[in-house]
């Protein structure tokens, strides 16, 4: 599996299966870190480093399988660009050493891969004799070309309580709190959001957004001070770096509406959703990937189409200008939350996935 540094999505649910204590104690179980890039920025690179990191991977994982004889290996593979190619080496190898795989995807990218001739080539032969798990129903689309659905488990993401108390729904904010949180990508919607919000300064609507996530190759805390310049928007929008723990916490607390306008194309399930909801505040993203599984559009928050500064503004000020629609919606996540996407329900669906598939044939 993968896990960090560096800190996404996939990594971060990789350490919440390290560290389980239900899953070691029902299993037992030996990691191998398929991690190979040191940082956000080196995700997605190539190199002679990396080649070889890659063929030592393949080395310890030959070593690891024959020394254990293990009755079942989980897998969390790249579904495309130059990782699909390592990981489709690793998947290849274990079924020549006649193991049982089952492969959890984090990500999505086949179906937008799969007309070229050789990653149908590969995908034919990655998908054959496999289980997977899947974020979201609507992600088996991105499959389905290559897998039957009686192979596929569903398992949404989780993530640790951090409440020790009753969160608290209704802000005493004087204006409105926006809050963007993620790295800096122009896929994530920064952009997007930034654009938003000057329809609303334009407009005349008192309002606070804050900007917190790591600075990238894309976005650096130059560019992003540039882009709010030509909006005119410093008045009203800020970059706060980097957060994390109780740091990124206190930003959470002060919220009243949680933006995340992504189109990233491998967007699936983001984490961060999850941390606004159990918080209690209202989300507002797109209908990007398993996004929708986690939204209930018009209840929890709202699902806006991709590239939609428009939309988004909309949504925002409807919110704004009824407090107590806000509220009861940030209540309903705050439920569902409870409800689905805790760490301890992630836990126990990943072992009864896991069981499932160890004794099946």
């Amino acid at each position: 599996m993968h896990m960090p540094p560096p800190v996404h999505g996939a990594a971060m649910m990789g350490k919440y299966i390290h560290d389980s204590k239900l899953i070691n104690s029902t299993f037992d179980c030996h990691y191998i870190n398929l991690t190979i890039a040191k940082s956000l920025q080196d995700i997605g690179k190539g190199g002679m480093g990396k080649l070889w990191k890659s063929i030592c991977l393949l080395a310890k994982v030959i070593k690891t399988v024959n020394k254990l004889k293990p009755q079942l290996v989980y897998v969390t593979p790249n579904a495309c660009g130059g990782a699909f190619y390592k990981e489709f080496a690793v998947i290849q190898l274990l079924k020549l050493l006649g193991q049982k795989v089952v492969i959890h995807y984090h990500n999505k990218g086949v179906a937008a891969h799969q007309d070229k001739r050789l990653n149908n080539f590969l995908y034919r032969r990655f998908f054959k004799r496999i289980k997977v798990i899947l974020l979201a129903e609507s992600l088996y689309q991105d499959i389905k070309k290559y897998v039957n659905k009686k192979d596929v488990y569903i398992c949404p993401n989780g993530i640790p309580e951090t409440l020790h108390t009753e969160s608290v729904i209704k802000k005493n904010n004087s204006i409105p709190h926006l809050l963007f949180l993620s790295n800096l990508l122009i896929s994530k919607g920064v952009f997007v959001l930034l654009d938003a919000c000057k329809i609303l300064k334009e407009k005349g609507r008192s309002f606070a957004c804050e900007f917190v996530g790591g600075e990238t190759t894309e976005i650096d805390a130059t560019c992003f001070k540039e882009e709010v310049e030509k909006r005119d928007l410093n008045s009203v929008v800020t970059y706060e770096g980097r957060k994390y723990g109780e740091e990124k916490l206190k930003y959470l607390e002060n919220t009243d509406l949680f933006v995340f306008p992504t189109y990233y194309n491998n967007e699936c399930f983001p984490l961060v959703l999850l941390e606004a909801m159990e918080q209690g505040i209202v989300c507002i993203s797109t209908n990007e990937g398993g996004i929708p599984a986690i939204i209930e559009n018009g209840k929890t928050g709202y699902i806006v189409q991709k590239h939609s500064p428009e939309e988004i503004a909309e949504k925002i000020e409807y919110l704004i200008d009824h407090p107590e629609k806000r509220i009861a919606m940030g209540k309903a996540g705050k439920e569902k939350f409870l409800k689905e996407f805790t760490l301890d329900k992630f836990e126990n669906r990943m072992k009864d996935i896991l069981e499932d598939c160890i004794s099946s044939r």
